[in-house]
């Protein structure tokens, strides 16, 4: 079983692997958390292939394990053209440190463990025109999306899970019956047990949208329930707390940014205007204020460029664009 540990390691970091040896080295990392025997063997690996200089891997004074090679370790930034297996294989250099570089800090003697204190909190964070992959601390998996930041503690508490949310953010929660999965969003908070769904929250939002694609999510208010979501279900909540809109959607339309497809339906034209903003990192003013509050409903693909989406709003409302200094401007 060593060998073949070893061997599907090496197929992840050369980006090699098959759908079949996908599956089965992630049934390794995920059966480790309850048998100590492959904990080991797990551990044992981890520490022959930190030693192969062909890998370029190593292990800095606070214990992380550090791959120079093809990609990094803590989180994972990725570009809009990489493949989902680029993610997947991300994900699982971030399941080794889980399951091998934190258990070779636990098992070093005199080692001092930093990233262990239950207090500390970590936050990850994107830049605009950025995307980042994460694996949170009880493997539920986070895509989130540009200009967004996520705070998350080191170690879970055993009855609850919490994070804060600023921006958006898709979650896939791992199931755990006794310890519920809480987003904070400002005085929103989320609440589930594992089911995946997605948040957009931005502070300069006028509304936080919920949407949910598989299980069950409580939608709260200062404590107060608001929604309780299924498979297909959205709540909008605008920011001052006097509305609460609920409907149905199509379970893919429920994170359809990961894919490149820009979608809004029945959106203010200013909360579109901030959304390509953060997307294409570029500048934008709008100088008609009459178009600020104007709903509208639009979708196009990411890659159509900043110019074309623009012009397809400016179509739907009859204004204009033009660029001067670096800014768009529409009037």
């Amino acid at each position: 079983m060593e060998e073949r540990i070893r061997y599907l390691f090496r197929q992840y970091l050369e980006n090699k692997c098959s759908r079949e040896e996908l599956e089965e080295f992630f049934s390794y990392i995920r059966a480790s958390d309850r048998d100590e025997v492959l904990r080991g063997l797990i551990k044992k690996v981890y520490e022959h292939m930190e030693q192969m200089p062909s890998l370029q891997t190593y292990v800095n004074e606070e214990g992380t394990l550090i791959l120079t090679g093809k990609a990094g370790v803590s989180d994972v930034t990725v570009p809009k053209n990489h493949s989902r297996r680029r993610w997947l294989a991300a994900a699982v250099i971030v399941l080794l440190v889980a399951a091998g570089s934190v258990l070779w800090r636990l098992n070093t003697p005199g080692r001092h463990h930093p990233t262990l204190v239950t207090a500390s909190l970590t936050k990850r964070t994107t830049e605009p025109s950025e995307y980042k992959y994460l694996l949170l601390p009880d493997s539920t998996q986070v895509w989130l999306n540009a200009s967004s930041s996520l705070e998350f503690p080191a170690q879970f508490r055993s009855d609850k899970r919490e994070v804060t949310l600023s921006g958006e953010a898709y979650f896939d929660v791992r199931h755990t019956e006794k310890a519920p999965f809480i987003i904070h969003t400002g005085r929103i908070s989320t609440t589930v047990l594992g089911t995946s769904f997605n948040i957009k929250a931005y502070p300069d939002r006028q509304h936080i949208i919920i949407s949910v694609s598989t299980g069950k999510v409580k939608v709260s208010y200062n404590n107060v329930p608001l929604a309780t979501l299924v498979k297909g279900q959205q709540v909008k909540v605008n920011s001052r707390f006097n509305t609460v809109v609920e409907k149905e959607i199509a379970p893919a339309e429920v994170a359809a940014w990961q894919q490149g497809n820009m979608s809004y339906e029945d959106e203010t034209f200013e909360d579109i205007v901030a959304d390509l903003e953060r997307l294409y990192n570029v500048k934008i003013r709008i100088d008609n204020d009459a178009i600020r509050a104007l709903k509208v409903s639009t979708s196009f693909r990411r890659e159509i460029g900043i110019e074309q989406a623009l012009q397809v709003l400016c179509k739907l409302t009859d204004t204009m664009l033009r660029q001067s200094d670096g800014w768009y401007i529409i009037q």
